[in-house]
């Protein structure tokens, strides 16, 4: 009994559940609802089953592969070791003892063999779409943290080689599969959904620059390249671009959507005047701006996806 409920717990640090409800969860709603709500002709039973699909494959995907991977490589660079983090810092399963090293190595590669298997049969069976999603899902995990990629280790290369095309499919997979061609409002919700997701990275990675400092290979990413070569005041700033990035998305939008533009515009204001305000050397205030990011990406994604 002790050793079940050990495991459960371990898998729950892992998923880090929170997180990818209020990222990836949201981001394939925020497609779906639309399709709902505005589509008469489709089935909505339909589209319920294919919601099911795709959370439980981001759960695999972003809440248990990119995890595991992830706390593998860092463990073995040593930055979780060193990170002070609340919410960053992996899931400490490892160091906590729920899962050794080679626990952890082992679920990995039986959650990717049977992703792989499951890619394979939804190619055989016509489920071309799916089996494109997984493979995007499964390139995203390894390419984040594994060599010879490591890309989390390169600044920009781990969000927009590795996130950004993993959360971009997501957002796009619903009216991929449901509509005959996927429309302009979907790509907006997908690629606002998308880059929002990196800057909270970005704000994610801000406690942990030391740690990442000291790791070896050094983890290099976008936020310690921004402290590195413009001091630690510039932590922000990787976070801050991606957010205007989508202030810029939002103001085209508003030719088409204008109570959509006009508050995902408001939301992202509102968020960068937030990080210009936080106190990037206190690692609880940096956490309380993660939690608030979380919340705000996940207002702006529903929005979007009732507000075509």
């Amino acid at each position: 009994m002790q050793e079940k409920t050990q495991f459960l717990k371990g898998f729950g640090m892992l998923s880090r559940i929170l997180a990818v409800a209020f990222s990836s969860f949201v981001t394939i709603l925020s497609t779906s609802i639309p399709l709902i709500l505005f589509y008469p002709e489709l089935n909505n039973i339909n589209i319920f089953i294919l919601i099911g699909i795709l959370l439980l494959g981001s759960f695999l995907t972003h809440g248990l592969l990119t995890h595991i991977i992830n706390d593998l490589a860092d463990f073995k660079s040593g930055t979780d070791a060193h990170s002070p983090g609340m919410l960053s810092g992996g899931s400490r399963v490892i160091q906590d003892k729920v899962f050794t090293y080679a626990q952890l190595k082992f679920f990995g590669v039986i959650l990717a063999a049977i992703m792989a298997v499951a890619a394979v049969l939804f190619f055989i069976f016509g489920y071309t779409v799916l089996g494109i999603l997984t493979i995007l899902g499964m390139w995203g995990a390894y390419s984040y943290s594994m060599r010879p990629f490591s890309f989390a280790y390169k600044p920009l290369l781990g969000e927009w080689l590795s996130l950004f095309p993993s959360m971009l499919a997501l957002g796009l997979a619903a009216p991929w599969i449901m509509l005959d061609s996927i429309p302009v409002w979907a790509w907006f919700n997908a690629s606002i959904n998308a880059i929002w997701c990196m800057a909270w990275v970005m704000v994610h990675h801000i406690p942990d620059m030391d740690a990442d400092q000291k790791a070896r290979p050094v983890k290099n990413t976008t936020v310690l390249y921004y402290a590195n070569r413009w001091g630690r005041r510039a932590a922000h700033w990787p976070a801050v671009l991606y957010l205007v990035i989508i202030g810029v998305l939002a103001v085209i939008m508003t030719s088409m959507r204008p109570l959509a533009g006009l508050l995902t515009l408001i939301l992202i204001i509102v968020t960068i005047l937030m990080l210009f305000d936080t106190d990037k050397s206190d690692v609880e205030a940096v956490t309380e701006t993660e939690k608030k990011m979380l919340i705000l990406a996940a207002l702006t994604a529903l929005m979007l996806g009732f507000l075509i």
